[in-house]
């Protein structure tokens, strides 16, 4: 192979051989990234939706672009509620792979959006769903009705109810997957879409811990039990739950000086 390469003396991006030669991410994911880190400082800020349809990668590639970026670290998001109800959406992208809480660190205070207990209510009255989006799963197993207080016993206030921990939706869709497709393993693991969907919130916190999927499945899959499985949904939950691995919390590794380390980028 014969080579011809000049190096450019402006206009370009330099780009981290980690990246241009990462195995798992497409050619579609490695063009998106390199193209947000070349924006310029004063770039208005876009969705990478809209930057990705910029170099023509739409749909179904876009999707599977992201899904590797997300899975590797590039890409974070953060959906929040500002003070109207209006629903934002932060990505946040960089050039070298990031856990949550580096992620969280580089992102620092949201800037126009309140923290949810700021709000009174934080949730309002049930009403009718106005716009799309994924639709959290209601959990009701802990919505049993109180005992009354006995005479000895004066009443006491209940306390209020904890708000219930976001989940971002790419993730929950990524987990449910997993689940779902441990059928074509072990024929004993099958899954309904219902019972994968309420086991999806406790695999989601595997991938927040920087597992990957392929990680998560073989975690779920080792170790075949002496007497069987007996209730696929039984059993993988305990895993899920038993088996949880501890919550990393890494220093964040110092940034060479005049490295932008990520993008910011809101969607509104």
């Amino acid at each position: 192979m014969l080579r011809h390469a000049i190096s450019p003396s402006r206009r370009f991006t330099k780009a981290s051989h980690d990246v241009v030669r990462h195995p798992r991410l497409s050619s579609d994911a490695k063009i998106l990234l390199l193209y947000v880190q070349g924006l310029p400082e004063d770039a208005p800020c876009r969705p990478l939706s809209e930057l990705a349809r910029k170099l023509g990668i739409k749909g179904r590639a876009y999707q599977k672009a992201k899904e590797q970026l997300v899975a590797h670290g590039y890409v974070h998001e953060w959906r929040t509620q500002g003070g109207r109800g209006r629903w934002i959406t932060e990505q946040l992208v960089a050039n070298t792979p990031l856990t949550i809480e580096q992620a969280a660190h580089l992102r620092g205070a949201p800037p126009t959006t309140a923290p949810p207990s700021a709000h009174i209510p934080t949730v309002g009255e049930p009403a009718a769903r106005t716009v799309g989006g994924y639709e959290p799963v209601e959990d009701h197993s802990d919505k049993t009705t109180p005992h009354p207080p006995s005479e000895a016993e004066p009443a006491t206030d209940p306390e209020p109810e904890p708000t219930p921990r976001p989940v971002d939706s790419h993730q929950l869709a990524c987990a449910e997957r997993v689940l779902l497709s441990l059928r074509h393993t072990r024929r004993e693991l099958h899954l309904g879409a219902r019972e994968a969907r309420a086991l999806a919130v406790e695999a989601v916190k595997w991938l927040e811990r920087g597992l990957s999927e392929s990680d998560l499945r073989h975690a779920l899959l080792a170790g075949r039990p002496e007497d069987g499985v007996r209730s696929a949904f039984g059993f993988l939950r305990y895993r899920l739950v038993q088996k949880l691995p501890a919550d990393p919390a890494p220093p964040l590794a110092s940034t060479p000086v005049g490295r932008r380390p990520g993008r910011l980028l809101i969607a509104r």
